[in-house]
């Protein structure tokens, strides 16, 4: 099926990340009024012509989170009020993924919920990077583009550790062992794991290596890298263990406090992590945190859904 021309808007929450996006494929972000009332209500105007258009609206849902969402769910309804043609919403993160199942009594599953919220408001199609849990593609009735940073990632380090034969891969937990098992064998190196044994909610009592680290350098992959504190006891197991050295590759970078600290007094060496979340001005001047864009290989993506290309092609996949 054949859309009309390409548009693309953007939110308050990525704001050079959108602009390196549309200037990768050649395109400015659409111009709108988007903006507060006093009492905190979120306005939007399109300032742009987008009747039977192909817009896209680059938004991660981060903190502030629930302003991110909003400001999303507003232009979305804008855009569908002035008659655009298709509306797909590019998420670099997907805010509320980690509550997408129930873990207690009488508790919500939010993933499912802004899932719903993003169709209601107008969504046709979604693009996200890296979820937390695939299963959040089920959350929808529409098409999901689920990307992975992988690319931009596997080229960081290969440019950093030229000679792989020392290298082994590190998932941070049983859960990660699927994701960082891919990078292991498009590196070509082992993978081990680390077994969290936690002391209550969100507090990690000990982690025990599993695999074998000693002479060689770790690297962890992960999604999500929030308050650091697993990263920062992994780091000095594997030390312990052996290894060399510990660097963490995490996609998204939420760096709660007192992240940025427990960060700086880690083992790690660096922590790399995509831009699909601004630093902020702590985060950004440390010196062992290193960004890598994300935005041309969205942008890439965004390019192959507007031409009906396949996006899983970016992966080396077959459809």
């Amino acid at each position: 099926m054949q859309y009309g021309p390409l548009t693309i808007l953007a939110g308050n929450s990525v704001p050079e990340f959108s602009k390196s996006l549309a200037e990768s494929l050649g395109q400015r972000v659409g111009a709108m009024d988007l903006r507060r009332f006093r009492d905190g209500e979120c306005f939007v105007e399109v300032q742009e012509n987008v009747r039977g258009r192909d817009v896209f609206i680059i938004q991660s849902t981060c903190p502030p989170v629930n302003e991110n969402l909003m400001e999303v769910l507003v232009i979305l309804d804008a855009c569908k009020r002035a008659s655009a043609d298709r509306i797909t919403v590019v998420l670099p993160y997907f805010g509320y993924a980690r509550q997408d199942r129930k873990t207690s009594g009488r508790t919500p599953i939010s993933a499912r919920l802004v899932a719903s919220l993003l169709e209601r408001a107008g969504a046709h199609r979604v693009l996200a990077l890296d979820l937390h849990a695939g299963q959040i593609q089920g959350f929808f009735d529409i098409p999901v583009d689920h990307l992975y940073a992988t690319p931009a990632f596997l080229a960081a380090v290969r440019d950093r550790w030229t000679d792989s034969r020392k290298l082994v891969v590190i998932s941070p937990d049983a859960g990660g062992v699927e994701r960082s098992l891919a990078y292991a064998k498009r590196l070509g190196v082992p993978l081990a794991v680390c077994d969290k044994r936690r002391a209550g909610a969100g507090k990690v009592e000990q982690i025990r290596v599993i695999g074998d680290v000693e002479g060689r350098y770790a690297i962890i992959f992960d999604d999500i890298v929030d308050s650091a504190g697993t990263l920062k006891k992994a780091a000095e197991a594997l030390k312990k263990a052996g290894a060399i050295g510990v660097s963490a590759v995490c996609t998204h970078a939420v760096l709660s406090d007192p992240a940025v600290e427990n960060v700086t007094s880690s083992a790690l060496d660096t922590l790399f992590v995509s831009d699909s979340i601004p630093l902020r001005p702590n985060a950004a001047a440390c010196k062992k945190i290193e960004v890598v864009s994300v935005a041309e290989l969205l942008g890439e993506a965004v390019r192959r859904i507007h031409h009906g290309d396949s996006v899983s092609m970016l992966f080396g996949q077959k459809s």
